[in-house]
């Protein structure tokens, strides 16, 4: 009986044996059917990449499995809302440093060496495209700046504009474009105008979120003062030589400013009536704080400027009638700016440092 049992438990270990093998063998014919696949997964922390091992004839992702006590997939690093996918697979572009990391800081700036556009073109133009447009190719920028000039035969004083600054904004990270409002005629010039102009012609090119309205004949000592907008309006031309380096008054907005659109717009911006030299930037200022909002300001050392000499301009001389209209600035905000503009576009030209848009704003003959 002894025997008989024995050889019963024999045969039924022989036989399990030969059932584990067959299955052991295809589970390994099952596992050689998939191969790693990845896929990008989307969560509310951001974006992923997983590699999965994927059946080669259903490509269904094995959900709930392991193998060797691991699941099937690994995760790649994932910083902020971009990934870091393996070189084979190509390189998603983070966001651009708060800190830029080429910033040099302080300027050498001289007006004595003479250029031509051309030049200037082989100097500095090299990444820049069509229309003096730049976007950082190695992150993505935090800011989309339109650099707005108002203008009227300064060619001179653009070629040195163009040279330095162009610099300055590639190594501050920004997605820009340069655009100079050239006043049509010669009838008297307006700068606010032109800036409003600016404004309203640059948005139906891209959607910019900044807004610098920069005098053509300023340039920066410091590339660490950002051509970027915060959380006011930002005076940026707080030191020229021109006032040997010192804000002239405390409520000085005049040379270089800086507005968000959503600040742009608070202020109906800028108003439309200077006609001639003086006074709009205190108007500006007044429309400002008469919004509830504060002038920011970098430093006096960060924020110095160089000011290219020269003669008052033909048809811009100062008019006696523009500091009495500073009292009524908070009455007339209101109506006097965006929602009152009024211009033609004559021409566009887009060259590779800049895209000029000649405006005819109506204005009264000098």
């Amino acid at each position: 009986m002894m025997k008989k049992l024995l050889t019963l438990l024999s045969l039924s270990a022989f036989v399990s044996l030969i059932i584990f093998s067959a299955f052991l063998y295809n589970g390994n014919r099952a596992s050689m059917a998939f191969v790693s696949v990845s896929r990008i997964v989307k969560s509310k922390t951001g974006i992923h990449l997983w590699t999965t091992k994927e059946n080669l004839k259903d490509s269904n992702m094995l959900q709930g499995t392991t193998v060797m006590g691991k699941p099937p997939w690994k995760e790649i690093k994932t910083v902020q809302n971009t990934t870091q996918v393996p070189a084979s697979s190509g390189k998603s572009l983070e966001l651009c440093p708060e800190t830029p990391p080429n910033l040099v800081g302080p300027l050498f700036v001289e007006f004595s060496t003479k250029r031509t556009l051309e030049q200037v073109r082989e100097a500095v133009g090299g990444p820049l495209q069509e229309g003096g447009r730049y976007k950082p190719p190695e992150c993505i920028s935090r800011h989309k700046v339109a650099v707005i000039i108002p203008f009227r035969n300064r060619h001179e004083h653009l070629i040195y504009w163009l040279y330095y600054l162009h610099p300055i904004l590639i190594r501050q990270q920004l997605d820009y474009g340069v655009y100079v409002i050239n006043q049509d005629g010669e009838g008297v010039f307006n700068r606010a105008k032109l800036m409003n102009a600016g404004y309203v012609e640059v948005l139906k090119e891209y959607d910019y979120d900044c807004f610098v309205f920069s005098d053509i004949d300023l340039v920066p000592m410091d590339d660490r003062n950002f051509y970027k907008c915060f959380d006011n309006p930002r005076h940026l031309a707080v030191a020229m030589d021109k006032f040997n380096f010192h804000l002239p008054y405390n409520t000085y907005f005049g040379g270089v400013s800086s507005l968000s659109k959503q600040q742009f717009t608070k202020i109906n911006g800028f108003p439309n009536t200077y006609w001639g030299w003086g006074g709009e930037d205190d108007d500006i200022y007044r429309r400002v704080i008469y919004s509830g909002m504060q002038i920011s300001r970098p430093d006096s050392s960060t924020g110095m400027y160089r000011m290219v000499k020269h003669e008052r301009d033909l048809h811009n001389e100062p008019n006696p009638q523009n500091p009495w209209k500073i009292n009524s600035a908070q009455q007339n905000m209101k109506s006097d700016g965006l929602n009152s503009l009024s211009y033609t576009v004559k021409d566009v030209r887009r060259d590779r440092l800049f895209t000029m848009i000649t405006v005819d704003i109506q204005a009264p003959p000098s």
